[in-house]
């Protein structure tokens, strides 16, 4: 049996698959965040035959993609079933692959470490706030790499430390109550050691208030971002530990609110021709002479 992780991965799909219902009312932050990135592709040359969006949620994220790119097939995926807009009819999604662009995007229930698709299946993988939920991103790197077509592009945003340090500080019981994140320069090593080329790293802090601390709390739960971390309290937390954490939050109010702080990491990279065969044997390129 191997050893327990960071993570309880099956408590993050059955959070997101509670707020599923009405996760459209509390993913105001995710959906800013998705608009910031699809910004960033006007700096970016990029012509998609096939799209894949990991982490894809109840796919919002698909409509715009689709229209940045009419000429591209859409699949939307995501580990919590109840998340996705349509059920896939038995395996219909297998024959989308081969296929021209379709007229509305598909969905499919996967883990992003563990993609059922053939390689160089797509030429853009697109992953809006997805890398701090998993015990480790580089499988799912490793796995973005694999089904991206070479010259294609991945492109994602996470979260990063000084993501709610506020309500990580407040506490003092010992316990984690905040999700794992990675620093930015971390995951951009995990790129270059997953073979992905040129990455851009950038990031930005989102500052929301509140007017409580329950008042940041149910938002969070809304959305399905509680916390999941195994090192997490497994009992009730008692009152004397919220009565303390309530009042170390207060001592952080300005101009009557509360903050909440996300750090917010953006990230893109390239997969390049590959520079040796599977057994290792370096690959050189000739160019043909250029006629004069």
């Amino acid at each position: 049996m191997s050893a327990p992780g960071f993570v309880d991965a099956g408590r993050v799909r059955r959070s997101f698959a509670r707020v599923a219902p009405d996760y459209g009312k509390a993913d105001f932050l995710a959906r800013e965040i998705d608009r910031r990135m699809l910004e960033r592709l006007d700096y970016v040359r990029v012509a998609p035959s096939r799209i894949v969006d990991l982490g894809c949620s109840r796919g919002a994220t698909l409509a715009a993609l689709r229209e940045r790119y009419p000429q591209a097939s859409a699949l939307g995926v995501d580990f919590a079933g109840p998340m996705l807009p349509t059920a896939p009819a038995s395996a219909a999604w297998r024959r989308w692959l081969p296929g021209v662009a379709s007229a509305r995007p598909a969905f499919i229930a996967a883990d992003a470490c563990k993609l059922p698709f053939r390689p160089a299946s797509f030429g853009l993988v697109w992953s809006n706030l997805l890398l701090h939920w998993l015990d480790d991103p580089a499988p799912a790197l490793a796995e973005a790499h694999r089904v991206l077509e070479t010259g294609g592009l991945l492109m994602f945003s996470t979260l990063g430390p000084d993501t709610l340090r506020e309500l990580r500080e407040s506490f003092v019981d010992g316990y984690a109550h905040v999700q794992r994140t990675i620093d930015m320069h971390d995951l951009g090593d995990l790129l270059v050691a997953c073979g992905f080329a040129d990455p851009v790293m950038d990031m930005e802090i989102v500052t929301l208030t509140y007017d409580s601390l329950d008042a940041l709390l149910a938002e969070l739960r809304a959305a399905g971002s509680i916390c999941a971390m195994n090192a997490r309290r497994r009992g009730l937390t008692g009152r004397a530990v919220w009565d303390e954490v309530r009042r170390r939050y207060e001592d952080r109010r300005r101009d009557g609110r509360l903050p909440a702080t996300f750090e917010v990491v953006y990230g893109h990279a390239w997969k390049a021709a590959p520079k040796q065969t599977a057994d290792g044997r370096d690959i050189v390129r000739f160019d043909p002479p250029r006629g004069k």
